[in-house]
This record gives C-alpha cells, sequence and structure tokens, in this order.
C-alpha cells in the first residue's frame, strides 16, 4: 500500500514538473487522474501532495511557483483550538478558498473535478471530499 502511494506521489512529482518546465512562474497543472473514492491517503497523495507535500507541511514540489507557500495541513486541528475543522476542510474542497496563501485562487476547487468522475453517482464526490477530510485528520500534530 505504502509502495503504492509512494509510485503515484513520485509520478504526479514527475508529471508535475514536466508540466511546471515549459511555464510562466506561477502557472501549476495538476493532471488529477481517478483515485479510489474510499481511499484518502491515495487522493491526498494525487491531487494534494504537488503543492502540500506528502507530508502536509506545505513543502511539495510545485509550492514554490505559488504566491504564498502552501498552508501546513498538519497544524488544521492546533489552528482551531485543538478540534479538526472537518466541514471547513470540506467547504475549501468543495468552493475553494479565500486564504490570502492561495493568492488568486491558486488552489484547484476539487468539488466539481471530484463530481466528474463517476456521474452515475452523485453521492460518490462528497465521500471522496469527507474520506480526503478524514485522512488529513490522521495527520494533525498537537
Amino acid at each position: 500500500m505504502l509502495k503504492q502511494i509512494l509510485v503515484t506521489a513520485m509520478a504526479a512529482t514527475l508529471t508535475m514538473g514536466v508540466a511546471l518546465a515549459g511555464q510562466t512562474p506561477n502557472a501549476i497543472t495538476i493532471h488529477a487522474g481517478k483515485t479510489a473514492a474510499n481511499n484518502g491517503q491515495h487522493m491526498y497523495a494525487s491531487y494534494c501532495a504537488p503543492c502540500h507535500g506528502t507530508d502536509g507541511k506545505g513543502n511539495g514540489p510545485a509550492a514554490g511557483a505559488l504566491k504564498l507557500p502552501p498552508p501546513d495541513l498538519t497544524t488544521l486541528s492546533k489552528n482551531n483550538h485543538g478540534k479538526f475543522p472537518g466541514s471547513h476542510v470540506v467547504t475549501v474542497l468543495q468552493f475553494g478558498s479565500e486564504m490570502p496563501a492561495h493568492g488568486s485562487a491558486q488552489m484547484p476547487v476539487w468539488g466539481p473535478i471530484l463530481s466528474k468522475m463517476n456521474r452515475t453517482n452523485p453521492q460518490e464526490k462528497q465521500l471522496r471530499m469527507s474520506n480526503l477530510s478524514r485522512y488529513l485528520e490522521t495527520i494533525q500534530v498537537n
């Protein structure tokens, strides 16, 4: 399982490197392939790690192309009085964020992308966002 995630992360990094090679600064392309809806860790490696890093600390290979560094996702609970902000995370995935760190909407809004992955099952988008949020909860530091 870990080997599959590492291979996926390396492939995403390579794809990101190739995509960034011919682009102007601050232009990021993430090629998101379909992942298992029930595997938040795999979704994170595919969709989030290019910017937020495999460890969630904001040090992904594409982070340097952003106006400001991506936030450290391991401190979401710490910054929210010790409680993981699950509904906020799902809202950001669905609609994006007005956070300055994301500049001019540099973070992809994953809601529409995830909903297109299985149009025959409209609940899959919510399942994906919920499982991704649950995975982020597991990487929190005290």
